[in-house]
């Protein structure tokens, strides 16, 4: 599937974005481990949520509505039913390795698998901790590699220093830690995204954090809780934030998005390049910071460096940063982004060749990029290459370019923004 997108002048009007993926995957989640019914508000309907659902409506979970309230009937941390089939986590990384965590501690037999792309990402970097805890796993290339079969057990506590930028490891092992009895000590080296202890500290676990990036997790503990209530994204949002930054003219006003601090170098990033943001309206939903941004074009952006400990705050706004970058005055440099080679697709390499057809000046870095700002975009034929985020940071660029162009493989974007182009459509002019 394709899409053409014309040239805009402004940016205009008001608009909300989908639920936070990243914390519907977790609401899910630890919904389930509960023993009690939880309603969860305004979750991502999307494909790689949806895997998730299904992955867990196969170990037992009942549930009823739909995304605007859906309610879970949680089944306890020991509730859970041996599969009859094999769970499919689909396209998305994030629940293969939580549900990895998860089946660590069931006392049964299960295989996870995903897609074709799936199939290629590592996963030894959740499963060698897993099985130090006492889990059985095996899987291809000596479990690197999905599918996994996994064979849970009452898992040991464990403590353990997470050596790449992963909130998915992170998480995955908070999660097997529930199994344990005991002290857990995680040590996050590069303080990635909170929404796993910031869950499991609503839900009423004895969780805390020491200092920037030790955490601490004492099992065993009953999860209750009633009510989740997801915050917009902030990484879906970036691509409207960045058109609107980047728009002659026009204000933008996305309401109701998620600010968690590890989550907005995005909005950083933008301000130190000269966009006009501004944070409104702050509030909380479940221990996660909200708020209402307004975003006004015709700003001059200027090039900066990304990196050190900003990239696990941008790892997914990456691509749609580089878009922002072609038009700021000067180069700007992204360094340790290396996690980006193993996402959905490199996106590294995807990125930059896709801006260069478009006429940008990018040159590719083993753990980052170099863009060349102030270069003119022309219209071009683009590939999304299958991954949705690289699909809506060309569309973005699409739009300042000096004529049409087409995106093809833009059927991506339902895995997590389901709607994108019709609301871009109707902001632009």
């Amino acid at each position: 599937m394709e899409i053409t997108i014309k040239p805009v002048e402004r940016i205009e009007g008001q608009t909300r974005v989908p639920g936070d993926k990243s914390i519907s995957h977790r609401a899910l989640l630890f919904s389930s481990l509960t023993e009690d019914t939880v309603e969860i508000e305004n979750l991502l309907e999307a494909e790689d949520t949806l895997s998730t659902l299904n992955c867990l409506r196969e170990l037992g979970v009942e549930y009823e509505g739909d995304g605007k309230k859906l309610k879970v009937k949680g089944k306890g941390l020991r509730g859970f039913e041996e599969p009859d089939n094999v769970l499919n986590a689909g396209n998305s990384g994030t629940t293969a390795r939580l549900l990895a965590g998860l089946l660590a501690g069931q006392p049964f037999h299960s295989t996870l698998t995903g897609d074709g792309s799936l199939r290629r990402r590592p996963m030894n970097r959740v499963t060698e901790p897993l099985k130090q805890m006492g889990a059985s796993i095996n899987g291809r290339n000596n479990g690197e590699l999905l599918p996994l079969s996994i064979r849970g057990y009452d898992l040991l506590p464990i403590n353990y220093t997470v050596p790449v930028a992963s909130s998915q490891v992170k998480s995955a092992l908070l999660i097997a830690a529930l199994y344990s009895r005991g002290t857990s000590e995680i040590i996050d080296l590069y303080n990635t995204r909170d929404h796993t202890e910031r869950a499991l500290r609503y839900l009423g676990a004895r969780i805390e954090k020491m200092g920037r990036c030790h955490i601490i997790l004492k099992s065993p503990v009953k999860l209750k809780g009633d009510r989740f209530r997801i915050p917009g994204d902030i990484s879906e949002a970036a691509f409207l934030i960045v058109a609107a930054a980047l728009a002659p003219r026009g204000e933008l006003y996305i309401e109701d998005v998620g600010i968690n601090p590890s989550r907005t170098g995005i909005l950083e990033v933008l301000e130190r390049m000269g966009a006009d943001i501004s944070i409104l309206n702050e509030r909380e939903y479940n221990y996660e910071p909200v708020a209402d941004l307004l975003v006004k074009g015709g700003r001059n952006l200027k090039g900066t460096e990304i990196a050190g400990e900003m990239i696990p705050r941008v790892i997914d706004e990456i691509p749609v940063l580089a878009v922002a970058a072609l038009f700021a005055e000067g180069d700007t440099v992204i360094k340790g982004a290396a996690e980006l080679r193993v996402k959905k697709t490199d996106r590294l390499k995807c990125i930059s060749l896709e801006l260069q057809k478009m006429g940008a000046l990018v040159e590719e870095l083993p753990d980052g990029l170099v863009i060349k700002g102030g270069a003119k975009l022309s219209g071009a034929r683009c590939e999304s290459h299958g991954d949705h985020r690289i699909a809506m940071a060309l569309a973005t660029a699409a739009l300042f370019a000096e004529s049409e162009s087409v995106i093809n493989g833009v059927e991506a974007v339902k895995t997590s923004f389901p709607g994108f182009f019709d609301i871009m459509s109707r902001l632009a002019s």
